[in-house]
């Protein structure tokens, strides 16, 4: 349970076993040793040999230990530290055709440095990676030779496979075809990592330049979907130098806009993907439409930074977009319903966008296969549009399949977008400290895999807390930040977030000015949330013309989405604007919504302005009712400034 805490994505469970033997249960040794392997290393001990230098004073203290023992013993621990699981059987098959034999385990057990039972493990984890990378290529490569051999082809032919391409001293086109073949059988265990490692060693050990070409496209795609950008681009460069068909340079410029969007998710990558979906359009009709999704995605994080058309631009290219498959994939439906989304009435393209989010949902009766692609090349798209739509079941659903087929499959890349989507959806339900510890992990991810963290909802939450000194200057940063990469959609987010702050504090006025630069772009997913805020910071500061004009634009949208959470916060945002009996009808129209919805977070907001409008009416005992139901639950989640005004 320790281990797994620390650890993203699958984990083979030979190597699992492997480290917990060889850590001997230590907690420390548990939680550190995880951080010095790799993906593909973790998911089922395939990684490329690591040559790094030995740096450490552990390690060469073990080594010293090592090279005092007889050479034949020296050379099973070589073995040993080659074979990822410990299993003995082709440990000592390898070890026999190296011609070691059994009196070379003693020396080794009485300098306290290997076990041999029913599994081999070493007394330390670094004596492990201290003997390996110390040994000359030279030796690797004849171990893994006998390590192949010995290792039977039909119970084990992906491990085998493996071995093959460590002992190869060049290019081997027999064993790329056996790494390839082996590709998805390895994912299949071990998760995209594992899959990626096989995919990059075949292309290094393809002869063949358009073959290689082929390999390093897969490679690249692997790779990028394990949270490798940067080796995805080395990948691009190998396959850029083969001679390439017209399909095949196609999904590099696609793949190119991908890595594009994952190290910075700015202006720069939706032209390189609309580019690429028009090289697809006489070629694979099917992946131009998902070249469009993705190309959307990219343009809906650019926002209001876009350097070209940006969403329209997209939606106008797409329209024009071959027909897909019959009957529509759940990516067709998505595209047409972002099409219609940004060029017709909001209204008007409700009913596509449903359509396509239940397809995507798997409500419609499709398979779990069918419904994966969304997430799989650009998730962005799905879960922006279910709180457009002001559909939170869906919106739920949604963040908590794109979680689970992030985890279980092992993708890097995905994972940390699709924390923060669950994250957002925990903060809307009112609970605040899961959706901190998704953040986190979300964090810890991006910093590992070197792409850009997502600061959405951290700011949000910081916002909903009221946190003021930790979240100006977080919205500070995040707002330079954004602005250099040209991510459009983060800026309207902090400027959401900083309304959503200064209208907890009481500070109408300068949530006003935020909630107007918020609402300066109609950034998907989160505009009408930025309206909210602008009708209420309106209303007590002033400005009803203001925010009378964003309740015409707010009721618009929730009138056509007629969810419990649309209407509810219609209703409260109406009774901030009206008198008498239609406010209080309101206000409670408001809580009865809001309250069957999941959106906890604007069920104590609702009470809150339902009391501070009672008692301006003199209704104190009533006004005291709303309060303290407020003040109670804004208290209990952590919601600190507007407990204060609450209370």
């Amino acid at each position: 349970t320790l281990l797994a805490s620390c650890i993203q994505g699958p984990l083979d469970e030979r190597v699992r076993e492997r480290i917990i033997a060889e850590t001997h249960g230590n907690p420390l040794a548990l939680l550190e040793l995880p951080r010095g392997l790799t993906p593909a290393e973790l998911a089922g001990g395939f990684a490329l040999p690591d040559a790094r230098p030995l740096a450490d004073r552990m390690e060469r203290s073990f080594l010293r230990r090592v090279r005092s023992l007889p050479p034949n013993s020296q050379q099973l621990l070589l073995v040993a530290a080659a074979e990822p699981v410990g299993d003995v059987i082709p440990l000592w098959r390898a070890a026999e055709r190296l011609g070691v034999g059994p009196d070379a385990v003693a020396p080794a057990e009485a300098a306290e440095l290997l076990e041999l039972g029913a599994r081999a493990q070493f007394r330390h984890p670094l004596v492990r990676s201290a003997i390996y990378r110390a040994a000359t290529p030279f030796d690797r490569r004849e171990v893994h030779r006998a390590l192949a051999e010995a290792t039977d082809p039909a119970t084990d032919p992906d491990r085998r496979a493996w071995h093959r391409a460590h002992s190869a001293a060049g290019l081997d086109e027999a064993v790329a075809g056996e790494l390839e073949r082996s590709a998805d059988r390895a994912r299949r265990r071990g998760g995209i990592a594992a899959m990626a490692a096989f995919l990059e060693r075949a292309a290094e050990l393809t002869p063949d330049p358009a073959r290689r070409g082929a390999r390093a496209l897969a490679a690249a795609q692997a790779k990028l979907d394990a949270g490798a950008p940067e080796a995805a681009q080395a990948l691009l460069a190998t396959a850029e130098l083969a001679p390439l068909d017209e399909l095949q340079r196609a999904r590099l410029e696609r793949r190119r806009g991908q890595i594009v969007f994952a190290r910075g998710r700015g202006s720069d990558a939706p032209p390189l993907l609309l580019d690429a979906a028009r090289r697809y359009e006489p070629l694979d009709a099917a992946s131009a439409r998902e070249t469009y999704v993705e190309a959307f995605g990219a343009a809906i994080f650019a926002g209001r930074e876009s350097r070209t058309g940006g969403v329209l631009e997209a939606a106008a290219a797409a329209r024009t977009a071959p027909s897909g498959p019959r009957p529509p994939r759940p990516v067709d439906l998505l595209l047409d319903g972002l099409v219609k989304r940004f060029t017709e009435p909001y209204g008007e393209a409700l009913p596509a966008l449903t359509q396509a989010l239940h397809a995507v949902a798997g409500r419609d009766g499709r398979s779990g296969d069918e419904v994966r692609w969304p997430w799989t090349s650009c998730p962005v798209t799905p879960e922006p549009i279910a709180p457009e739509l002001w559909d939170d079941e869906t919106w739920h659903e949604l963040a908590s399949h794109a979680e689970s087929l992030a985890r279980n499959a092992g993708s890097l890349a995905l994972l940390p977008l699709a924390l923060e989507y669950r994250a957002c959806v925990h903060l809307h339900a009112a609970e605040f400290a899961e959706a901190s510890a998704l953040i986190e992990e979300a964090d810890a991810i991006s910093v590992a895999t070197g792409n850009v963290p997502l600061r959405y909802t951290s700011l949000m939450l910081l916002a909903w807390r009221g946190q003021e000194v930790a979240a100006l200057r977080a919205i500070e940063s995040s707002l330079q930040d954004a602005t250099a990469r040209g991510e459009g959609r983060a800026i309207g987010l902090a400027h959401y977030a900083t309304a959503v702050l200064h209208n907890s504090l009481g500070r109408y006025q300068d949530a006003l000015a935020a909630a107007q630069r918020a609402c300066a772009h109609e950034d998907l997913g989160f505009f009408g949330w930025a309206l909210i805020e602008l009708v209420e910071a309106g209303a007590r500061s002033d400005a009803r013309e203001v925010a009378s004009h964003a309740l015409g634009q707010l009721d618009e949208r929730t009138r056509a989405s007629g969810t419990d959470w649309a209407l509810g916060v219609r209703a409260r945002s109406a009774a901030l604007l009206s008198d008498g009996n239609t406010a209080e009808a309101l206000f409670r129209e408001a809580i009865e919504r809001l309250g069957r919805s999941r959106i906890a977070v604007h069920l104590p907001r609702a009470r809150l302005v339902y009391g501070e409008w009672l008692r301006r009416e003199n209704r104190r005992v009533d006004a005291r009712e709303q309060l303290r139901a407020a003040h109670d639950t804004f208290s209990r989640i952590g919601a600190e400034a507007f407990a204060d005004r609450a209370r």
